[in-house]
């Protein structure tokens, strides 16, 4: 088994199919993307929930019980939430 089958093969188990990823991952993108504030986010705020929207698909196709999941959106809710804010 070549170098990257072997890390699909183990992103599969931890993350569930990757067409079952992408599928629950838009369906959350297209309802962020309907709200009438939207437009108006900074690029950032965008990024980050696109990262939680991935994340969230992970745990639902996924190994919910899998920490780096939940660690990834805390973190991205952090980075957004500092967006501006001067440390």
């Amino acid at each position: 088994m070549s170098d990257v089958s072997v890390i699909l093969f183990d992103r599969n188990k931890v993350h569930g199919s990757f067409a079952d990823n992408a599928a629950y991952s838009q369906q959350i993108k297209r309802i962020m993307h309907s709200a009438p504030c939207w437009n108006g986010l900074h690029d950032a705020h965008k990024e980050a929930l696109h990262m939680i929207a991935l994340k969230l698909s992970r745990i639902l196709s996924g190994m919910a019980e899998h920490d780096d999941h939940w660690a990834d959106i805390e973190g991205y809710a952090r980075l957004a939430q500092n967006v501006g804010k001067r440390k």
